[in-house]
């Protein structure tokens, strides 16, 4: 597939061919489940002239069916662009499909989606990660130039990883939030899955900035990146957490450190606290907002409505129809942590731990430009392979740390783990240092590519 930075070199025409070609292929690759449907005429028409990105199922375009690959939101037409499509289009950037996704972005492996699963384009035994594994599947294997995700908890960087594709999760308010259905508030945020690191900051770029409709958006100043992979950076090799990653993916990145060493990066040793505390507090957080963002979808306003006699009865069939296993299990904990009795024990004891997290990168940062670390502990896991939510949770053990810290971080393919699956390298930032990690990314899958 040609790369975004090739597209933007071309002319109306060859776009045009461009778009036939993903067109094509998308129609005969359906069993990869990277679309949750074929490309209408509406989402062609509409948006037809920019080059084509896809575009996660939970980010508002104009006239489009939007649903969150959940049931709950099916006969939901989008009323409004997000302001990241607004950024897109000034730039010459279109929306062209919609990426399948884990229903309301809660998972990790797309199994979860009202359309069906998405399978791995490395290995179609393995599940492509979540929540955006339409996105990366996509991306990966050649059925998008690149497309929009969400990150939440790891939900970019994850399935970047397991993919072997380029996967951005910005600082928390520098890509507005406008117009992206709402998971967890304090947590979520707009990022890009590319074919290579140039393309992930041609898109950065296309979509970043302050916006006035976003109550969370940073109103800080923002620069076009301009990579320069010859910068020397000192990176903290987080040890304690590659130790935790089975054998191969710890060998892929310790043979990346030692590649980063090699390009006369300083590293430094260091070690992070236990992982398990930043599961824990992440769940009790993600999960309480979620449940109080989700009583809007009651079956009144919008979407799928079930049925009854009386108000109560239609919320309850609608919610109990409308949303699968996956979410209700997370809104029942949601609930429950911020219930009388509970909130001291629970919500406010995790808000303590979530500024102990971002205590613990500052002091890293403080010493050290960049932090590398695993993405996930293994590579690409097989479909129904993980026996209970809990095991499904630790796939993103190192990566929503970053979300609660609000950090930058990208995903960038290090090399092969068993069966010639990718491994994924994490680079995290200092808050609205999107630059060094793009640089340091860029050195790195130079040298090791």
């Amino acid at each position: 597939m040609i790369t975004l930075k090739e597209a933007l070199k071309l002319p109306k025409e060859e776009i045009g061919r461009v778009k036939d070609e993903i067109r094509a292929k998308t129609a005969a690759d359906r069993e990869l489940g990277a679309y949750v449907e074929q490309l209408t005429d509406t989402e062609i028409a509409e948006y037809g002239e920019g080059i084509p990105i896809l575009i996660k199922d939970n980010i508002q375009v104009h006239g489009w069916s939007v649903t969150s690959a959940s049931k709950i939101l099916q006969g939901y037409v989008a009323p409004y662009n997000a302001t990241a499509i607004e950024n897109m289009l000034k730039k010459g950037l279109s929306p062209f499909g919609r990426a399948n996704m884990d229903e309301f972005a809660m998972g990790s492996s797309t199994e979860t989606s009202y359309y069906g699963k998405t399978l791995n384009p490395r290995n179609r035994e393995r599940v492509p990660g979540g929540s955006s594994g339409g996105s990366a599947a996509a991306v990966a294997g050649g059925l998008a130039i690149a497309a929009l995700g969400s990150d939440t908890g790891g939900s970019i960087r994850q399935p970047a990883a397991f993919c072997g594709c380029v996967g951005l999760k910005p600082t928390y308010g520098r890509v507005s939030r406008y117009g992206l259905a709402a998971y967890s508030s304090s947590l979520d945020q707009i990022g890009t899955l590319t074919q290579n690191v140039e393309d992930c900051a041609i898109l950065y770029d296309a979509i970043a900035g302050f916006d006035p409709k976003d109550s969370t958006s940073a109103n800080t100043p923002f620069v076009s990146t301009a990579l320069d992979p010859n910068r020397r950076l000192k990176i903290a090799i987080i040890e304690n957490y590659i130790d935790q990653c089975s054998p191969d993916v710890a060998g892929a990145l310790r043979e990346a450190a030692a590649v980063l060493e090699r390009l006369g990066h300083t590293i430094v040793r260091s070690k992070m606290g236990d992982c398990a505390h930043h599961v824990a507090a992440y769940y009790v957080l993600a999960t309480a907002e979620a449940s109080a963002n989700y009583a809007r979808y009651d079956g009144v306003r919008y979407g799928f409505r079930g049925d009854g006699g009386d108000l109560r009865s239609i919320y309850e069939n609608t919610r109990s129809l409308g949303f699968g296993d996956e979410v209700k299990r997370r809104l029942l904990l949601g609930a429950f942590v911020l219930s009388s009795g509970y909130y001291d024990a629970y919500y406010r004891k995790a808000q303590k731990v979530r500024h102990l997290i971002k205590d613990e990168f500052a002091a890293i940062h403080s010493d050290c430009d960049l932090i590398f670390s695993p993405v996930a502990p293994t590579t690409a896991f097989r479909f129904n392979s993980r026996g209970s939510p809990l095991e499904m949770y630790l796939s993103d053990i190192f990566t929503i740390s970053v979300n609660l810290a609000g950090l930058p971080s990208i995903s960038v393919p290090v090399g092969r783990g068993a069966d010639d699956l990718p491994v994924g390298a994490q680079l995290i930032g200092k808050p609205f240092d999107e630059q060094s990690i793009l640089d340091c990314a860029l050195s790195l899958e130079r040298a090791i590519n």
